[in-house]
């Protein structure tokens, strides 16, 4: 392991000195690994370095704090601040340096990374099969594999993805980690039962039906229906059958009660009555009317 690593911090200083990727652009100063890294003097660098302990222990010392390091220990050193190492034994360290480039970053980037500089959680414990760990050891494995297809694409990849994975380690607070993750969840289950309703029109696909397909409480489903999207169930649902009925009436030859049965509805009268509501126009006076605008179409 440790001829490899080394190998691959050679190869990375010699490929990777930039990264890119949504909305955001960073430097690398270097890319570094040390089997054995006893003490160092107090010093301050332009930029932040980040560096993970894979074995051994010491003390990380932060504007005169100290803080016990061990392995799987990641111990993040801020712009201006002054820091340094103290070891007995010696620590195995892979370590790197780099700056966000504001000028190809978006303000969001610039916002985030001034965060990351007043960043109050400098040293954090991680499992050794945590994302960070995984891309560095990774990153470092494949980067002496440049016989590979797509070598240096998965390389400057891999090493974007990393500082962003460093980042997210120390920056960003816990509310927006669950916030996030709510959104993206309830977002994700909305698009799910949305969806079941569309492949489903023909059947009664009920708030309970759906609910139960996707393992939820109706009210639950009911409520994402509501902050989402504006609308009740039962709302969406209904306007999901008028507007697949107007496909149907505009590209098909079915019968209006064929159709109706088609979309779901419990008889040709009551669709009827709904989708003259609806469409301001009974579904036979709809289907004429674009016939006749396709006709005018194609004459033009």
């Amino acid at each position: 392991m440790t001829a490899n690593f080394i190998a691959g911090k050679i190869s990375l200083n010699e490929r990777v000195h930039r990264t890119h990727g949504n909305g955001m652009s960073f430097h690398v100063h270097y890319w570094g690994v040390m089997p054995k890294h006893y003490d160092n003097v107090p010093h301050k660098h332009s930029f932040f370095e980040v560096c993970y302990v894979l074995e051994g222990k010491g003390t990380y010392i932060d504007e005169g704090r100290p803080y016990p390091v061990k392995e799987n220990t990641l111990f993040l050193s801020r712009p201006e601040v002054l820091h340094h190492i103290k070891s007995d034994r010696g620590l195995f360290l892979l370590y790197l340096g780099f700056e966000l480039i504001e000028s190809e970053s978006s303000e969001k980037w610039i916002t985030l990374i001034e965060e990351a500089k007043r960043c109050s959680e400098v040293v954090i414990d991680v499992k050794e099969d945590g994302t960070a760990p995984l891309i560095w050891k990774s990153l470092l494995n494949h980067a002496i594999k440049s016989e590979d297809a797509f070598f240096e694409e998965i390389l400057t990849n891999l090493a974007h993805s990393l500082i962003l994975s460093l980042i997210n380690t120390f920056v960003l607070p816990l509310n927006y980690y669950h916030q996030k993750a709510v959104q993206k969840t309830s977002s994700l289950t909305l698009n799910l039962a949305k969806l079941y309703i569309k492949d489903n029109l023909a059947n009664s696909i009920k708030l309970t039906d759906t609910a139960t397909h996707l393992h939820l409480s109706s009210r639950h489903l009911s409520r994402l229906f509501k902050t989402e999207l504006g609308v009740s169930y039962s709302e969406y649902v209904q306007n999901e059958r008028i507007q697949r009925a107007a496909i149907l009436l505009k590209t098909t030859d079915l019968s209006i009660t064929d159709i109706a049965q088609e979309t779901g509805f419990p008889n040709v009268h009551y669709f009827t009555r709904i989708f003259t509501v609806l469409m301001r126009n009974s579904p036979g006076r709809f289907r004429t009317l674009y016939t006749k605008l396709k006709t005018t179409a194609y004459k033009d």
